[in-house]
């Protein structure tokens, strides 16, 4: 039986030694054939130049294009592979610095995480000297000389990074760190605003600019700046307090007012612009709501403040304070007017009721003490002002404007607390019943 005819399968297959045998075998073979159909041409190439004359054969013609053809283009091959060497050297002497210019920067990098401070500079500085002040080393280079503490090389380093095109943000970003490390507010918002430009959508670069704005106490930018879950009540007041067009000053007003109904300060602006604008019914209702949100001592002066008869005065206390009676506010805001009106019986049962509370605070004791002098005259008065004065030393101190930050004391609202330079946390530290404890009560 024959042998089977080899399959495509069998040759892919093949010693590569034999697939290289055949390939050449076939290459001189149509070689051969080429000069063979060569030779089997016929006739002459004539060259006439003048008196002079060549003639020689086609095939030879043929051959010695060919072999002027090759030797043509093998001379420009060198002469370009010479024009090049220089260009080629210049490549591998880059690609030869990159690779130990990228050994200088991981050796950095492990000593920068080792706390070798002088080490990572040492191999930043070989790396740059290799690589040029790539955006990465120039990066690298900052963060190694502000570790051991060399904070005008990182500006250095910074600066350069910022006039970059591709590094412009990360070298402002840099130097915007190291404003507000030193405490240059004012260079801080400067760079912050360049640093907008170069990247808008940074989400912590919006807080920066806050930021530097509260510290610069530019409320109003602060409030632009600041998110949902910044003071924005405290914020809009203070901006309202600073701008310059009285309609600014209103709807900012407003503004801290919707923000917080229960902040009394914006309760009192709001409500005080509006009377002053002519609508003295609005002012009282937004007196009204904030007390309602949390009564306080301003807002009932406010309230009652535009009424010099002291009965009517009486009939708006009982009106604002109908749905918190039993509020520790309530109750001191009808003594006050009640004493105030001459019902000195009136007065005195809103503060014994406090008193029997058990939380009543010092103001309660050191009103009955008026009290019982308008009741009883100075002489009688002065047997139960011993008890009372006692009573108040042990009573809780009265409310005032606390920061809930570092807890310092302030005689009025503010809205930076100077102790702990901290915005937006000064607040009433004694409002602890709000009206639903109230009326419960």
């Amino acid at each position: 039986m024959p042998p089977p005819a080899p399959r495509c399968a069998d040759w892919a297959r093949a010693d590569p030694a034999v697939r290289i045998a055949i390939k050449t075998l076939l290459v001189v073979g149509l070689v051969v054939a080429a000069i063979l159909w060569l030779a089997g041409l016929g006739g002459t190439v004539d060259v006439r130049v003048g008196e002079w004359f060549i003639g020689i054969s086609l095939p030879a013609a043929i051959v010695a294009l060919i072999l002027l053809f090759g030797t043509v283009h093998g001379f420009l091959r060198i002469v370009s592979w010479l024009r090049g060497w220089p260009a080629r050297r210049r490549l591998k002497r880059e690609a030869r610095n990159r690779a130990e210019a990228d050994r200088s920067l991981t050796r950095a990098l492990v000593a920068l995480a080792a706390g070798r401070a002088e080490q990572a500079r040492i191999e930043v500085d070989r790396a740059r000297t290799l690589a040029g002040d790539t955006p990465h080393l120039l990066l690298l280079s900052a963060e190694a000389a502000r570790a051991r503490g060399d904070e005008e090389a990182a500006t250095d380093a910074f600066e350069k990074l910022a006039e970059r095109e591709d590094s412009r943000f990360l070298g402002l970003r840099g130097l915007l760190r190291q404003a507000e490390a030193r405490g240059d507010w004012a260079e801080a918002r400067r760079i912050a605003a360049e640093a907008h430009k170069a990247e808008p959508n940074a989400e912590w670069l919006k807080s920066a600019r806050a930021a530097a704005a509260l510290r610069e106490r530019d409320w109003g930018e602060a409030l632009a700046l600041s998110g949902p879950e910044a003071p924005r009540a405290a914020l809009s007041l203070a901006a309202a307090a600073q701008a310059e067009d009285p309609l600014k000053a209103a709807e900012l007003e407003r503004q801290a007012f919707m923000a917080d109904p229960s902040f009394s300060p914006a309760v009192v602006a709001h409500a005080r612009r509006l009377v002053d604008t002519g609508s003295p019914r609005r002012g009282r209702a937004v007196l009204r709501e904030g007390w309602a949100a949390a009564p306080h001592p301003d807002i009932g002066a406010a309230y009652v403040a535009e009424e010099p008869d002291p009965t009517t005065r009486i009939k708006l206390v009982d009106e604002l304070t109908r749905d918190t009676a039993s509020h520790p506010e309530s109750r001191l805001l009808r003594a006050q007017v009640a004493l105030q009106a001459g019902l000195t019986g009136r007065a005195r049962q809103d503060l014994q009721a406090w008193m029997e509370t058990g939380a009543a605070d010092r103001r309660c004791y050191d009103l009955m003490v008026q009290v019982e002098r308008a009741d009883l005259g100075d002489e009688a008065a002065r047997e139960k002002e011993p008890e009372l004065l006692r009573l108040a030393a042990d009573a809780p101190a009265a409310p005032t404007w606390r920061c809930r930050r570092c807890g310092a004391e302030h005689n009025r609202w503010k809205p930076l607390c100077q102790a702990c330079d901290t915005a937006g946390e000064i607040g009433w530290s004694g409002e602890a019943l709000r009206p639903n404890e109230a009326r419960a009560g």
